[in-house]
């Protein structure tokens, strides 16, 4: 029955929608015989696939019957004048030479509706190397007198070599054409263009055009080189990239650019990219060679590009042999290891020699997660995995009398701001109370280099989160500074990572995925953006350049806007901003700020020999005495209520202004009541000598 009603009775019988259920809807919408006989055709290419086998067997039978055929044709179709018994066995002689090549290069292999170059050259191969193997049986024949039997004619085994030639691409071919034509108005294809008309451009038409299920349709290439431009490479344009406007894509058709160069700079990349998608394209690339499945590239390899290759840079030119040197068979410990820039640090030192890595984190399930990514990818990196506060002195003190690092990445800290305003004692507990007790550690126990993480956000801060990273600085400099330290304290400073745990990147593709709206804070707001395997080898670098005390500031580009950022993720993601997806203005969050600053107003900046990083400098030394002040906040830290908390971390970070409307801000107003009095902050002294006598 054709029809609808057939065609639920079709799906109820089968249980499954079936390419039958199909072919009868759309016969009765296109009742052209082109149409019936696509859609016939079509039907049995979706229910049936020869076996490979099946394959062999054809080819086989072929290379037999054609060996006839070549000797009526060397005879003129005179039957008389073949020696049919001679020839039958010649013929199966030439049978087996041609299926034991067939066995040995898989000419059969192939799906032969999908038959591609590389599957015509094997049939080449296997049908030329058998013809010269019979060349090779009948010359040893004649001159050995092995009989008339394998004395084939040289002609016939010319004629039966261009022939079953012949017949196995037709077959291949022609079955490839009927795929075609079942498969030419099946689905709407969409219109690409290929950046890149070298090897890697050709390999992605060939995938496309072998495989009409693709939904693709190639309109012609993108290339740079100006001896390809304007010139047409199997019947497609080669065009300049700056012909590429909006009226050349609605003129063409064009929905999606397909990257395809192997070398291509990150920051042309970009500039490909940010182009394509403001004209409305979708953005595809081709993966590196040797992700490639096989050696081969498949379709479904073909990915929608990221984020991080519309902001990515030229890549940074490291000091390999300094790093390397300062690592080499060390012992280094990485905390907070399990975090977004922790991780990515302990992958870049996998790269090195060193004798020992410890990983210390209190989060066990990332923990769990990292240990098996290092075991199946670094099998031969010694590695030890620590579950561990860094605020917990004992634990602490007694990883480091047992372990001994030499080298410490000090990554762990609460960085959310919003939740940090909310809890201002854990901010000054875990970063700085953390970060005080492994700089002490450190010292006490010889270790060489310690190097901290730390953020823009501690410049000028506005915010709980960005004045306890400041006091961490200062924590770090003043052991510096102390008489007798063998110790290189160093510190470096950058902003916003991509893809870190909890960043707006991630937050925004989860609200993309749910269909919106992108929620943005303010329609100026603007941050520093850096991939995470940037900053960690910035990291590296700048740890191994310092001597101790220095702040290295990273050079993080241009700050981006986070309303642009949204923009670009949306159209990222095929959607139109505003008709898709909207973006809907929420106001500043407590203590944010409008923009990020990477040098504070006490401080100057001088360069160093990587362009990429700078040295800050402070005008004025840290005063000595804020050590015992540090301590006396952690000693007292729980009896002190949250403005107090605020307040105190103002007299510590004379640039601390929050604007978090919750706290009153002491450090505006000399005589508010609620800023830290002398006698308040002896009060606190007081009370952190009788709780717990400071330690240096």
């Amino acid at each position: 029955m054709i029809g609808p009603v057939g065609c639920v009775d079709i799906i109820l019988n089968r249980n499954k929608v079936t390419p039958l259920f199909i072919v009868h809807c759309t016969m009765e919408r296109n009742p052209d015989w082109k149409g019936f006989l696509r859609n016939k055709v079509l039907y049995w290419f979706n229910r049936y696939s020869l076996p490979r086998w099946l394959v062999f067997i054809v080819d086989c039978t072929g290379v037999f019957l054609i060996f006839f055929v070549a000797y009526l044709l060397r005879f003129n179709l005179n039957f008389k004048e073949i020696q049919f018994e001679s020839s039958f066995y010649q013929a199966l002689i030439a049978t087996g030479i041609y299926a034991i090549f067939g066995l040995i290069f898989h000419s059969y292999s192939g799906l032969i509706r999908h038959t591609t170059l590389t599957d015509i050259s094997l049939v080449f191969i296997v049908t030329s190397v058998s013809a010269i193997s019979l060349l090779v049986v009948t010359y040893c024949a004649r001159f050995l007198n092995w009989g008339e039997t394998l004395t084939i004619p040289i002609s016939i085994i010319l004629i039966h070599y261009v022939t079953v030639t012949v017949f196995q691409f037709f077959e291949r071919i022609l079955i490839k054409l009927l795929f075609s034509f079942a498969n030419s108005q099946w689905r709407e294809r969409k219109n690409v263009l290929i950046f890149g008309a070298g090897e890697m451009g050709f390999i992605v038409k060939r995938l496309i055009l072998s495989d009409p299920n693709t939904g693709f349709n190639v309109a012609g290439f993108l290339d740079n080189n100006r001896h390809l431009q304007g010139k047409m490479i199997n019947n497609l344009h080669v065009y300049n990239p700056g012909l590429l406007s909006q009226k050349f894509i609605l003129d063409r058709n064009i929905s999606t650019l397909i990257i395809a160069i192997r070398n291509l700079s990150p920051a042309r990349k970009s500039d490909i990219i940010k182009r394509a998608v403001n004209l409305g394209l979708e953005v595809l690339e081709t993966p590196a060679v040797d992700k490639w499945l096989n050696g081969e590239l498949k379709l479904n390899q073909l990915r929608k590009v990221k984020l991080d290759d519309l902001l990515s840079r030229d890549p940074i030119k490291l000091n390999m042999e300094l790093i390397g040197k300062g690592l080499n068979n060390k012992v280094i410990m990485v905390t907070g290891a399990a975090g977004s820039i922790g991780s990515e640090i302990v992958r870049q030192l996998t790269g090195f020699n060193i004798r020992k890595l410890i990983l210390l984190d209190q989060a066990e399930t990332p923990m769990f997660h990292l240990e098996n990514e290092l075991k199946a990818g670094y099998p031969k990196c010694k590695i030890e995995i620590l579950l561990a506060d860094v605020t917990h002195p004992v634990q602490m003190e007694r990883i480091f009398q047992l372990l001994h690092p030499e080298i410490v990445f000090h990554a762990a800290a609460y960085k959310h701001v919003p939740m940090m305003e909310d809890n201002p004692h854990e901010a000054i507990r875990v970063n700085v109370g953390g970060t005080k007790l492994l700089a002490r550690l450190s010292a006490k126990y010889g270790v060489r280099k310690f190097v901290m993480i730390s953020t823009d956000k501690a410049i000028n801060p506005t915010n709980v989160m960005g004045a306890s990273k400041r006091i961490c600085e200062m924590t770090v400099q003043l052991y510096a500074q102390k008489p007798g330290n063998l110790t290189q304290f160093i510190i470096t400073r950058f902003g916003n990572v991509l893809g870190s745990n909890g960043s707006v990147i991630p937050t925004f593709a989860k609200q993309i995925e749910n269909g919106g709206p992108v929620t943005v804070t303010h329609p100026e707001i603007s941050r520093y953006f850096m991939t995470i395997p940037e900053a960690c080898q910035l990291v590296l670098e700048a740890g191994f350049m310092g001597n101790g005390g220095e702040i290295f500031v990273f050079d993080m580009g241009k700050p981006v806007r986070i309303a642009d950022l949204a923009n670009e993720m949306i159209r990222l993601s095929g959607l139109v901003p505003g008709k898709d997806i909207k973006i809907e203005f929420t106001g500043l969050r407590p203590g944010e700020k409008l923009h990020e600053e990477l040098i504070t107003d006490y401080e100057t900046s001088k360069t160093t020999y990587n362009p990429k990083i700078r040295i800050a400098q402070l005008k004025n030394a840290v005063n000595t005495e804020l050590l015992l002040r540090i301590e006396n906040l952690l000693a007292v830290l729980y009896t002190l209520d949250k403005q107090q908390v605020v307040d105190y971390c103002g007299e510590l970070v004379p640039e601390f202004r929050s604007t978090n409307g919750s706290y009153k801000n002491g450090n505006d107003d000399p005589d508010s009541s609620a800023g830290v009095q002398a006698g308040d902050e002896k009060h606190i002294t007081r009370q952190a000598r009788d709780m717990n006598p400071p330690s240096h």
